[in-house]
């Protein structure tokens, strides 16, 4: 018996999302006395044994580079074969993109119960009992994983990465690979210094920003805060901002620990996306925009006054000149 994790990485390098999934997995082992085991299909530039510090023991590895980019048709039949072999009763995954084409026919693959978008980890003193997001972010529920083999999508940003000691265990798996079922003919990369799915503070502007040409502070204040850059659908739509920056129902639904809405009113399309947020900051002329009422903190007045002065004042924070 183990958990298993599926350790997920883009050019080369190791997600945070599954550093999340890492950490999220070792405790559920050993809350459950058994060993935490990942797989990772595909090469990556970093040493994988250094991910024992994080609380994994062994590492089953399946190396062909046609594995780096998302199969999900094979990415299901080798996760099961490794499944199987190490007896892992729970598998862990990260509720990203990858997750959500892959848990599904792991789910059918395994006859495995499923919950995506957990947010806690499982209560198991009388079952198994998994709390996870439901209507939207707008509400939680607590679901019960009654079959022998259980799945569990972790929601980006709800568990800590936490550092200890220890080496992880590679073991070359020999699957075979067959041809690929999806061919890749072209790749659209996101653009900025931050993955939007993966930033713990995200800046976001609206149409109260009232044209591109005003995007220079937003962005001026997301390097300063080391933060990822977001926008309201009306943004996108207007071709203001690239469309892998909406977040909303529509768009990606993102959960950092701060998100700055700048000129955003709020309709609930748009708080469907953000509401995950730990803290949210509104800054909004109007004093009766909805997103108020969702706010940690609010400032009313103008974003054109505000963010310069609120640029300054991070500067001054951060001794920057």
């Amino acid at each position: 018996m183990s958990v298993l994790i599926f350790i997920d990485h883009s050019e080369g390098k190791i997600k945070k999302t599954s550093l999340e999934a890492i950490c999220y997995g070792a405790a559920l082992a050993k809350q459950t006395g058994v060993p935490a085991e990942g797989i990772l299909l595909g090469t990556v530039s970093e040493d994988l044994g250094s991910l024992g510090k994080y609380g994994i023991q062994k590492i089953h590895t399946v190396s062909q580079e046609s594995l780096n980019q998302l199969d999900a048709e094979q990415y299901i039949r080798i996760i099961s074969t490794v499944a199987g072999t190490c007896g892992a009763t729970i598998i862990v995954l990260s509720h990203t993109n990858t997750g959500r084409a892959i848990s599904p026919g792991l789910s059918v693959r395994l006859k495995a119960g499923l919950v995506t978008g957990a947010t806690a980890l499982p209560e198991t003193s009388a079952g198994f009992l998994v709390k996870k997001n439901v209507f939207s972010g707008k509400a939680f529920c607590t679901v019960s994983i009654k079959t022998d083999t259980k799945i569990i999508s972790l929601n980006p940003n709800v568990f800590p990465v936490k550092t200890g000691e220890g080496s992880a265990e590679i073991i070359a798996e020999n699957i075979p690979v067959g041809p690929p079922v999806v061919t890749i003919k072209s790749v659209s990369k996101a653009t900025g210094e931050i993955l939007l799915t993966e930033a713990e503070i995200v800046v976001s502007g609206g149409r109260g920003m009232k044209g591109p040409e005003n995007w220079g502070p937003i962005e001026e204040l997301a390097k300063l805060l080391h933060a990822a850059t977001a926008c309201s659908r009306p943004v996108a739509d207007a071709g203001w901002r690239p469309h892998n920056e909406h977040v909303g129902q529509t768009g990606i639904a993102i959960a950092p620990n701060l998100y700055i809405a700048i000129g955003i009113s709020g309709a609930i399309q748009h708080l469907a996306g953000v509401n995950r947020s730990k803290v949210i900051v509104v800054i909004n002329k109007d004093p009766e925009a909805p997103f108020f009422k969702s706010a940690d903190y609010g400032i009313v007045g103008d974003a054109f006054e505000i963010l310069p002065k609120l640029i300054s004042a991070v500067k001054k924070l951060k001794g920057v000149a």
